[in-house]
């Protein structure tokens, strides 16, 4: 089986401070025609070696305005001191559809291929609500691509539990809120769960206050960026 893949590029002036941004399609024909549009942020300092923070956005994103998956998450300007050393990748998952996990993961490597200095040691997955779902799905599909793991107010079922243990070599954080109405917080209680199971660098941390907005109060911590940064192949 082929696969043919497709860039469109187009590169946009950013008034933020950033190296470079660059915004394009990318197609991924096997049976049938995947096409997700992406965003990709260079950090300010892109001359040497530097990590690559992968970000699935949530339902609400979908579509083919880029800039929805700038709403929510690292990519945030007011995140921008927090994110400067790392290149984030943000695909957008097409209007009413799910994230194709596979498709994601040929962008990803199309990217690395593309930009040389991406240091493959350092790859970072992280994603709110159905992006939380989508990272699980990508990192145990691919454990051997990722550093570290941020599933954030992510629903995760049977399948999600019955795959865990492919992920458990993978440093992980998960974040809930605990009055989350959408994506109860038992989701990420079982995959925590499973994962303490077999022995896993994993940990929970629950928001007593939060419901589905999470995400707010885990990208907004500077510690988080740290610990990742921390975060390397072995």
């Amino acid at each position: 089986m082929t696969k043919k893949i497709y860039i469109f590029i187009l590169i946009l002036l950013s008034n933020l401070n950033f190296a470079q941004q660059t915004t394009g399609k990318f197609k991924d024909k096997v049976s049938i025609q995947f096409e997700i549009n992406y965003l990709l942020r260079l950090p300010e300092n892109s001359q040497g070696k530097y990590p690559l923070l992968v970000f699935l956005h949530g339902a609400g994103e979908r579509g083919t305005d880029i800039n929805k998956v700038i709403a929510n998450g690292p990519l945030q300007e007011k995140y921008k001191e927090f994110t400067k050393h790392f290149a984030i990748l943000a695909p957008q998952c097409p209007e009413g559809q799910y994230w194709d996990v596979e498709t994601v993961y040929q962008l990803i490597q199309k990217i690395i291929k593309d930009n040389k200095n991406i240091d493959t040691n350092r790859i970072y997955l992280t994603g709110l609500s159905m992006g939380g779902w989508g990272s699980w799905r990508l990192a145990e599909k691919h454990p051997e691509l990722f550093a570290a793991l941020v599933p954030v107010c992510g629903p995760a079922g049977l399948p999600e539990k019955r795959e865990a243990h492919l992920v458990k070599n993978i440093p992980t954080r998960i974040f809930h809120g605990a009055l989350d109405d959408i994506v109860p917080v038992e989701n990420s209680i079982m995959m925590y769960q499973e994962l303490k199971s077999f022995g896993a660098d994993v940990d929970l941390i629950i928001f007593k206050d939060d419901n589905h907005n999470s995400w707010d109060s885990t990208y907004s911590n500077p510690e988080l960026y740290k610990w990742i940064l921390e975060q390397k192949k072995k």
